[in-house]
């Protein structure tokens, strides 16, 4: 399945700017980034509980969030796009 991946994570604190990076770092290794605080990702059902499962122990439930969105298939059907499109297709070669 195709989800998206939100999230905004407080920074005014050292701590808060380390929980940022991890959780970008957490999303890096799931999707693809689309936009700053944006992922994109293609997850099966268990990969999407443990993902969120990873993420919900990085944040600060008091101050930080995170919020993931299914997205319906075809992908090309539903979203638009305006600006610099930074998406990467999962299905077709990736070139290195």
């Amino acid at each position: 399945m195709d989800i998206l991946v939100t999230y905004d994570v407080n920074t005014e604190t050292k701590e808060g700017r380390s929980r940022l990076r991890k959780v970008a770092t957490m999303c890096e290794n799931y999707g693809q980034r689309v936009q700053y605080s944006v992922f994109e990702c293609r997850v099966s059902e268990v990969q999407c509980e443990q993902f969120q499962a990873r993420l919900v122990k990085i944040i600060n439930k008091q101050t930080d969030s995170i919020r993931f969105y299914r997205l319906s298939s075809p992908r090309e059907k539903y979203v638009e796009s305006f600006g610099v499109d930074k998406y990467t297709d999962f299905d077709k070669p990736l070139i290195m």
